[in-house]
């Protein structure tokens, strides 16, 4: 397995940091272009809703990428410490509410495998983001 932690600000002029390091990431385990990209994005997603909704967009907040790649799959978890996550409210609109903004969630689901929310006292939010290895790819050591 090999593991890669990135830190940084909740400043959206860091987001590029995360995306690098995700694309570099999605180069390692050999996703197509196409899903390297939906990855990226569904990430920089995420990241953007820490900094806009559990920090309400404060720029001096500290966000966790945790980075896992495992012989079958690529495991992103993003932790910060805002508000909690209310995951009752935290889906996918119907796609026939058509309005400016809300897909993001919608998105992050539809590239992803698996997604999954946590929230302790002592961890904050977590959201553990899941995308399998395409088929016959391994972890290079």
């Amino acid at each position: 397995m090999t593991s890669v932690e990135i830190r940084v600000e909740s400043h959206p002029k860091l987001l590029k940091i995360v995306r690098c390091g995700i694309q570099h990431l999605c180069n390692l385990c050999e996703f197509a272009d196409i899903a390297k990209n939906e990855l990226i994005l569904a990430v920089d997603e995420a990241v953007a809703n820490i900094i806009r909704h559990a920090y309400k967009g404060a720029n001096d907040k500290p966000i966790y990428v945790f980075c896992e790649v495992h012989e079958d799959r690529l495991q992103i978890v993003l932790q910060d410490f805002g508000e909690k996550v209310d995951t009752s409210i935290v889906k996918s609109r119907d796609l026939d509410d058509v309005r400016p903004g809300g897909l993001g969630v919608h998105f992050i689901q539809s590239v992803m495998d698996e997604m999954e929310f946590s929230y302790s006292k002592e961890e904050g939010n977590k959201l553990r983001l899941v995308k399998y290895l395409p088929a016959g790819k391994q972890e290079n050591d």
